[in-house]
This record gives structure tokens, C-alpha cells and sequence, in this order.
């Protein structure tokens, strides 16, 4: 009966994730329409904030339940999932050329809160609140950076088309209520993906790994897929890297102000915690294999989005063999 009940639940997840995506991905298109702003703007900080939603509630909930383990294995994850995954399939299915200044802040961002997360892990071990204070003060700074760039440097009409037939109440409204169906869809994937699993006898450590990071990924999958689907694939790609600048300074840093944790000490690789030899170095080589070569030729192909997916693949089976 639970399991039925389980899968029930799952479908119903399903049902809303796609729905709240559409909704979502009108309103934040529609938005960036009306004020003129390049929509890989609106996907590196609206978008991005709604998306990241399910790993906010994951992560804080898990800090203050004293499991802030979940909180830094949902943030890698959830960053190695977007980028060798999501934006993965949005480059392997239509590649193009890409707005380089509209870039370049977000990957900037990116890696200066990658220093700050690596330069932690690897020298004290230990994520305190200081860290988590001063990974929010990056997460602010992006944002007012980002707001001014959009409106210093508003789209022309080509990329935005013509103005939306719909108010701005309703625009909203869309953005809101999508944020809301794919937030509650994304639990009822975790929770429920993860009753199915444990009855089908998949291990705990497998689970994490797999349910609940590709379960909070999900929103980005969908928006990527959907933003496809509409012809807005630098909403995509905008809303990849901004969710993963948001897991690392956003998500990180208020698990970390609510309850700091050290580095979790799992799976070992020739006696060295696994995070340190996989886990962080991954995260850091798919956003340069996906950013770097995107900045330096103006333009994403189609080999990037294919050898991130083969890493990825790669990635699985490893933590599958750990």
C-alpha cells in the first residue's frame, strides 16, 4: 500500500515539475521582455533563485536537523549534476553562440565562491559561520552586479522579440506560481523516489547520491528542457550557472550561518577522503570544460555537452563502485 501510494505521489511530482516549469519559464521570459533584460540575466538570477528552491529547503532543514553532510553533498551534487547533466543536454541538443559579456560576471562569480568553498575544505575541514557569512555577502554582491549589468546593457529587440501580450501581474503570477510547482513537485520526486528506492533494496549512500541529487536538479532539468522547447536557450544556460553559483554561496552559506559542519568524512580513494580526490575536482573541471572554452570562442558546441554527459556517466558509476 505505501508503495503504491509512493508511486502515486511521484507521478503526481512529475505532473507538477513539468507544469511549474512552463509556467515558470513564460514568466521569467515575459519579464525579461517587458524590461528589455538579456534573458541570460533573468536565468542567472530569478530563474536561478526559483530553481534552487528544493536545494535550499534540503540543505537548511538538514543543517538544523544537525546533518549539514547533506548540506555539502547536496551542493557539489547538485552543481556536478546541473553542469555535466542539464546544461550538458541543453549544449549536446542545440549548441550556439553565446553572449560573452553576459557570461563572463556569472562564471567570475562562480569561481571566486569556488575558492572560498575549496580554500575552506581543504586547509581547516571546516565550514564555520564566518564562512557561511561571508559566502552570503558573494551571493548579494552577485546579485546587484548582475541587476546593473542587465540594465546598464538591456537587450535589443532581436533577442527579445516583440513586447508580451500578457500584464505584468499575470507575468508574475506565472513566475510565482511555477516556483511553487516545481518546489513542492521536486519533494514529492525526493521523498517519494526514495520510499521506492529503499523498497526496491537500493542502499542509503546510493540513494543520497542519486534520488535526492538529481531529485533537487530536477528544476533545472526542467527549466533547460522547457527553455529549449521555447526557443530560450540562453534562459538555460543563465539558469545553470546560476544555480550553481546559488548552491555554493546561497544554499552553502545558509546551512552553514544556521548550523557549521566539518567536511563529512564518507568514501575514501587511496585513503583520502573521496570529496577532496573526486567530488570538489570534478565540480571544478565540468564548469571550466563548460565555461572556458565557451568564453574564449564566443560559442558552445556540441563535443562540450556530449564528453560532460560521458563524465557524468563516468562520475555515477564510481560513487555506484565506492
Amino acid at each position: 500500500m505505501q508503495m503504491l501510494q509512493a508511486v502515486l505521489l511521484f507521478v503526481v511530482g512529475l505532473i507538477l515539475l513539468i507544469k511549474g516549469g512552463d509556467w515558470f519559464v513564460d514568466g521569467s521570459t515575459g519579464i525579461a521582455r517587458r524590461f528589455h533584460i538579456p534573458e541570460i540575466i533573468v536565468g542567472a538570477t530569478v530563474v536561478s533563485v526559483g530553481t534552487t528552491l528544493p536545494e535550499v529547503m534540503v540543505s537548511a532543514t538538514s543543517a538544523v536537523n544537525g546533518v549539514g553532510g547533506i548540506a555539502y553533498g547536496n551542493a557539489l551534487g547538485s552543481i556536478i549534476c546541473n553542469t555535466a547533466l542539464v546544461a550538458a543536454v541543453t549544449v549536446a541538443v542545440r549548441p550556439g553562440k553565446i553572449d560573452r559579456k553576459a557570461l563572463t560576471t556569472p562564471v567570475i562569480f562562480f569561481f571566486i565562491a569556488a575558492a572560498v568553498y575549496c580554500i575552506t575544505a581543504y586547509t581547516t575541514g571546516f565550514f564555520s559561520r564566518t564562512v557561511g557569512v561571508i559566502l552570503l555577502s558573494i551571493f548579494v554582491v552577485y546579485i546587484v552586479v548582475t541587476i546593473r549589468q542587465g540594465f546598464k546593457n538591456p537587450a535589443g529587440a532581436g533577442e527579445q522579440g516583440q513586447t508580451p501580450d500578457r500584464s505584468l501581474g499575470k507575468e508574475l503570477l506565472l513566475l510565482v506560481a511555477g516556483a511553487a510547482f516545481i518546489a513542492v513537485g521536486a519533494k514529492l520526486l525526493v521523498d517519494n523516489g526514495t520510499i521506492i528506492a529503499k523498497g526496491l533494496g537500493v542502499p542509503d549512500s546510493v540513494i543520497g547520491l542519486t534520488v535526492v541529487a538529481l531529485g533537487t536538479s530536477l528544476p533545472e532539468l526542467v527549466t533547460a528542457i522547457t527553455s529549449l522547447a521555447k526557443g530560450h536557450g540562453s534562459l538555460s544556460l543563465g539558469n545553470v550557472i546560476g544555480a550553481n553559483i546559488f548552491n555554493l554561496v546561497l544554499v552553502s552559506g545558509i546551512s552553514t550561518v544556521l548550523a557549521p559542519f566539518p567536511v563529512p568524512q564518507g568514501s575514501t580513494i587511496a585513503g583520502i577522503n573521496a570529496s577532496f580526490v573526486l567530488d570538489i575536482p570534478v565540480m571544478l573541471g565540468v564548469m571550466g570544460l563548460l565555461t572556458i572554452p565557451a568564453l574564449a570562442r564566443g560559442k558552445l558546441s556540441r563535443w562540450q555537452g556530449i564528453v560532460l554527459l560521458c563524465i557524468y556517466a563516468a562520475f555515477c558509476i564510481v560513487q555506484f563502485a565506492l
